[in-house]
Formats: C-alpha cells, sequence, structure tokens
C-alpha cells in the first residue's frame, strides 16, 4: 500500500492540522503517517493558544519511523518554531525524502500567529529547496515574497520570485481572491491557471486538505500538475458536502 506522512500540528476539530491530512490519505486510498509538531486549543470559531512540541521529540519521531517505514511522499503543515524546522530540514536530507510538498501555515483564519519569528525564514531559505511543491495561499504568498498579493498579476510576481527559493513547482492558490478561486502554477517554465467559482461560506482546513491531496496524489505517481487538478477538484467536492458542527467554519466532507 502507499503511504504518506504528515508533519503538522493538531486540531481537536478534526477539520484541519495532521487530523485532516489523515482522513484525506484515507480517502484516496494510502495509508496515513503523522508526526506532531504542536498542539492547539482551538475550535470552529478560532485558535485560542498553540503548544510546540520539542523539536528533539519532533526528530526523534520522525528518525524513528522513518527507520522502519519510508513514505511515497510527506507534507508538512504547521511546524511552529524554527527548531523544529530546522529538525525537519536535517531529516529531509539525511533520509534523501522525496515528493515533499510544504504548506507553510503562518497565520490561522482568526488571526493567531502559528510560526515563531524567523521560523517562516528559515523554511523558505533551507526546506522549500527540498522540496517538490510549495502551497502557500495569498496571504503566506505575500510574507515569503514581499510582494502585496492581491491580483492575478501580483500572484505571477510573487510566484516567480518563490520559484527562485528552490521549490521545483510553485502553487499559490487564491481562494481569497473576488468572486473567484484561482490556483496559479508555476514551473519555472510557465503558468498554469486552475480557476473556479469561489463557493459562498468559511470553510475549515481547506488548505491543508488541498496540499494533502496533493502529496496523495504524488504518492501514487501524478505529476504536480495532475496532483493539483484533482486535489482542486477533491477539495470542491469535500465543500460541497461540507457541514457545520459548531458556531464557526463549516467541516469538510473528506
Amino acid at each position: 500500500m502507499k503511504t504518506a506522512l504528515t508533519i503538522a500540528g493538531s486540531d481537536p476539530t478534526g477539520g484541519a492540522g495532521l487530523q485532516a491530512d489523515l482522513k484525506v490519505f484515507n480517502s484516496l486510498g494510502l495509508h496515513g503517517l503523522s508526526v506532531a509538531t504542536s498542539l492547539t486549543a482551538q475550535n470552529t470559531v478560532g485558535v485560542e493558544s498553540v503548544l510546540r512540541v520539542d523539536a528533539a521529540f519532533v526528530e526523534a519521531q520522525l528518525t524513528t519511523l522513518l527507520n522502519d517505514i519510508r513514505p511515497d511522499a510527506l507534507k508538512t503543515g504547521m511546524v511552529y518554531s524554527l527548531n523544529a524546522v530546522a529538525a525537519i530540514v536535517h531529516i529531509v536530507r539525511g533520509f534523501e525524502l522525496e515528493n515533499l510538498v510544504i504548506d507553510p501555515v503562518t497565520i490561522s483564519s482568526s488571526g493567531m500567529q502559528l510560526m515563531e519569528d524567523g521560523a517562516l525564514d528559515l523554511l523558505r531559505d533551507q526546506l522549500f529547496p527540498l522540496s517538490k511543491v510549495i502551497t502557500p495561499n495569498i496571504s503566506e504568498a505575500s510574507a515569503l515574497s514581499g510582494i502585496p498579493v492581491k491580483d492575478e498579476k501580483s500572484m505571477e510576481q510573487a510566484a516567480i520570485l518563490l520559484k527562485k527559493t528552490g521549490p521545483e513547482v510553485v502553487i499559490i492558490t487564491g481562494g481569497h481572491l473576488e468572486n473567484e478561486t484561482l490556483d496559479l502554477i508555476y514551473d519555472g517554465a510557465c503558468f498554469v491557471r486552475l480557476r473556479s467559482k469561489k463557493i459562498k461560506g468559511e470553510f475549515h482546513g481547506t488548505g491543508c486538505t488541498f496540499s494533502a491531496a496533493i502529496a496523495a496524489y504524488l504518492a501514487k505517481g501524478a505529476s504536480v500538475q495532475t496532483a493539483a487538478e484533482k486535489a482542486k477538484a477533491f477539495v470542491h467536492e469535500a465543500i460541497m458536502k461540507s457541514y457545520a458542527l459548531g458556531r464557526g467554519m463549516k467541516i469538510l466532507h473528506v
């Protein structure tokens, strides 16, 4: 059986984080593996607090797991601490892991900071060059590139700059653009645009679900573009079937 690994934070709602990633992997026919980088106190309304997992234990989880099982693909989500990023870089290099998808989670929908100072820079400078694809949303792309991403042209500019940081492919997700969702794929040679109508409402874990689905399809042998196209369709269906459990964002039906 194909396997995929998520290195991410825990979300008690099950709508995002490593719990959502594992649901995606299972839904797409893979065995899911997970390593926790942090624990969160959150619900569908927002994130209240974050407890980081010590970087040495993040590395211990990874080393013990990878000495026994080698994933066909892996993704990172919320990493939080600078030292945890460094540990992941060390492990990815040491085990020569392939098909790395990076979802550079920096801030929650409710405004909670989800990375320590300096961690995002280290992620960009040392982990991006080891990745198959990065999947920042337009807010994260702005923080990473220094370009205020507000429209399709600025998405292109940010993608060009982010490609220079080393990933094979950049995918900027534009779910927050007005009236439509535009996911922009850039491989250094050309742009591919995946468009769809924006669905009204607030939904929990769309970025996690998208990046996890890409990792799953890469594990099954798809190209990045095919994986992205299938992942977008997967997320769209999950949104269409989403449901409300609490007072805040809806949970995707994965």
